[in-house]
């Protein structure tokens, strides 16, 4: 399962449904990724003294960016309209979608865009 910045954030939250979530597919033995994209959004805070290294305890991998998730991600860009400020967005989707893997986001409507190029949503409805 890949996770959108909001899902990193919410990770971090004790006690919140993001947390809860991400707790439940730990004990599932679900692998958690985030793009360096979204790792680069998580890590400009604020953040809490000890917050970082909870947060990167909780990920499998950090999927680096590289010349076909760049290539796909300014496609995606193009292809959805190159929406102001998507870029990011795009990015982490394009991470997503060469890993094979669900993304996960508190912000579905963001990224919605970008299934009918693979990109394929958590599917248990917006996480709170």
């Amino acid at each position: 399962m890949h996770l959108d910045t909001n899902m990193l954030i919410g990770a971090s939250e004790v006690g919140s449904p993001i947390r809860r979530q991400v707790e439940a597919w730990l004990r599932a033995g679900e692998p958690l990724q985030a793009s360096a994209m979204a790792w680069a959004e998580y890590l400009c805070g604020p953040l809490a003294p000890g917050e970082e290294a909870a947060c990167f305890s909780l990920l499998d991998q950090i999927c680096q960016m590289d010349a076909a998730t760049a290539t796909l991600g300014s496609r995606l860009y193009n292809f959805t309209g190159r929406r102001s400020r998507s870029l990011a967005d795009c990015l982490i989707a394009a991470t997503a979608i060469l890993a094979g893997q669900p993304l996960a986001s508190a912000n579905l409507s963001d990224f919605q865009p970008f299934t009918a190029y693979g990109l394929t949503l958590f599917s248990r409805g917006n996480v709170p």
